[in-house]
């Protein structure tokens, strides 16, 4: 794979960075996830595509552990490891949740709390680090990002693509190892959308581990290694992105592509 070409896919022999196998969910009677696996190597841009209801945002959170999967096993560098067939507990949720960082649809930011203290909320309230450092980091992600001059605002005072980015920041500040990112653009208006995919095309070419559900097939084709494609809970598809998102093997797939980009 050519650096400037990720869409190329990736070798299969780099350092699994996660490694998903048997993921399975139900809400009720509703099987939501069945048996998805899923490797994710270091460095390397996933994307997951799929129909409404296909259980795509449900493996971003049993990935973080905001989810308790009904079974399979989730491993992390090869040594943390849940097994969510044996019931985790707490510590282990935690330790998988610390790995890991989520960017939300809807931004859930903290609004009674200002830009800087929902950046700094978790390394000092979660990770225990010093505030001062914290704040340090935070202020220079914000400047970063263009933020730099809203870190006493409150989110009510930033448009739709200013309050994603401060998630995205506040993600960042965590240090992950993995950044996940649920759909970011859905919620903005269209002229928003740019400023967060540049943000999170950066993010790729410095080398961030990431999986990121998204509708943006362009953006997948541009900065992806390679595409998933989640059916009715189901792995149906994936390889290098530019092959699924251009010459898909399945109809199914091919059927949802053509829809997506000529919706009636």
């Amino acid at each position: 794979m050519s650096p400037t070409d990720p869409g190329a896919g990736r070798a299969a022999d780099g350092p699994a960075l996660l490694a998903v196998t048997g993921l399975r969910k139900s809400f009720g009677t509703h099987e939501v996830l069945r048996a998805v696996d899923l490797t994710v190597h270091t460095g390397e841009v996933v994307a997951i595509i799929g129909a409404s209801g296909s259980g795509k945002t449900t493996v971003l959170r049993c990935l973080n552990g905001l989810e308790v999967a009904d079974a399979g096993r989730v491993e992390v560098h090869g040594s943390l490891a849940v097994d969510f067939a044996t019931s985790p507990d707490r510590r282990q949720l935690n330790a998988l949740r610390d790995r890991s960082a989520m960017v939300f649809q809807h931004y859930n930011l903290f609004p009674h709390k200002t830009v800087l203290e929902n950046v700094t909320e978790g390394p000092i309230v979660v990770q225990r680090r010093p505030v001062r450092e914290a704040r340090e980091d935070a202020l220079a992600l914000l400047a970063r990002v263009g933020l730099a001059d809203r870190a006493d605002a409150y989110p009510f005072q930033l448009s739709g693509g200013q309050q994603q980015r401060v998630g995205i920041v506040r993600a960042l500040a965590l240090r992950p190892d993995l950044l996940l990112f649920d759909e970011p653009t859905s919620a903005l208006d269209p002229e928003l959308v740019g400023d967060v995919l540049t943000l999170m095309r950066d993010l790729a070419a410095e080398g961030w581990t990431m999986v990121v559900v998204t509708h943006e097939l362009q953006f997948a084709r541009e900065v992806a290694h390679r595409v998933v494609f989640l059916d009715e809970g189901a792995v149906l598809e994936e390889g290098p992105a530019r092959q699924v998102l251009t010459d898909p093997a399945q109809e199914r797939t091919r059927q949802f592509i053509r829809r997506l980009l000529h919706p009636l």
